[in-house]
């Protein structure tokens, strides 16, 4: 076979591979429409097309197709993973929710600072005791910032729990609100300032999808879920 007749083929073949490589888009055009990724049948297909029609005397590399294919297999397993991964959050996010909503109606104690009193309630309440203290000393002030009551609470454990009766320090009943709770733990001559758990009633429930987290909207105001150490 002379040069001009093997250019005369080559000619011929590509010309064949841009007709099925055409053919071959037209067929997934119904699909290019929502999305232009290259399926793997789509591909397979291109591939070959080109291998039927390749130019004789400047042959592929079989190795570049093995290398392209195995490329776009690791695209493709990457991108079921991520669905499958979102399916999975998608899947926890609604069993989120459906376990928050049985906290509707519940008691929980959760890190807190200002809680809400009924008319004629109380309010309870725990610390975490750091080492070496041997009493509590618990301060209510109102939504103004003024002292309402103070009571000394003997330090139990590593866990102590309080509740304020609802009275102010004249011994009269408070009204009716919200008020802040601030809590020191006494020992060694010192006093340490530490963050007071207060017990909360579970109204509502909101889940955010942007961070997947759940909040509890509660008579106290809205309460993480996160910091939640003890439903009642």
């Amino acid at each position: 076979m002379s040069y001009n007749s093997i250019a005369s083929y080559s000619a011929q073949t590509a010309a064949a591979a841009a007709a099925a490589a055409n053919s071959a888009s037209n067929t997934s055009a119904g699909s290019a429409n929502s999305s232009l990724a290259l399926t793997q049948s789509d591909f397979l297909q291109l591939l070959t097309t080109q291998l039927q029609n390749q130019d004789p005397t400047q042959p592929t590399n079989p190795s570049q197709f093995v290398n392209e294919f195995a490329t776009l297999s690791e695209v493709s397993g990457i991108s079921n993973m991520s669905n499958s991964i979102s399916s999975l959050t998608g899947s926890m996010s609604s069993a989120q929710l459906l376990n928050g909503t049985n906290l509707i109606g519940h008691t929980v104690i959760a890190s807190g600072s200002s809680a809400a009193l009924a008319s004629g309630g109380s309010i309870t309440g725990a610390v975490a005791v750091p080492a070496g203290a041997g009493s509590l000393t618990v301060q209510v002030t109102d939504s103004s910032g003024q002292l309402v009551d103070t009571f000394a609470v003997p330090a139990t454990g590593t866990t102590t729990a309080f509740t304020w009766n609802g009275t102010t320090t004249s011994g009269a009943a408070a009204p009716a609100g919200v008020y802040n709770f601030s809590v020191a733990a006494n020992g060694n001559g010192t006093q340490t300032a530490v963050t007071p758990q207060l017990a909360y009633q579970v109204n509502s429930v909101t889940f955010d999808p942007t961070s997947n987290s759940l909040t509890l909207n509660t008579n106290g105001g809205s309460v993480p879920l996160s910091s939640v150490s003890q439903v009642m």
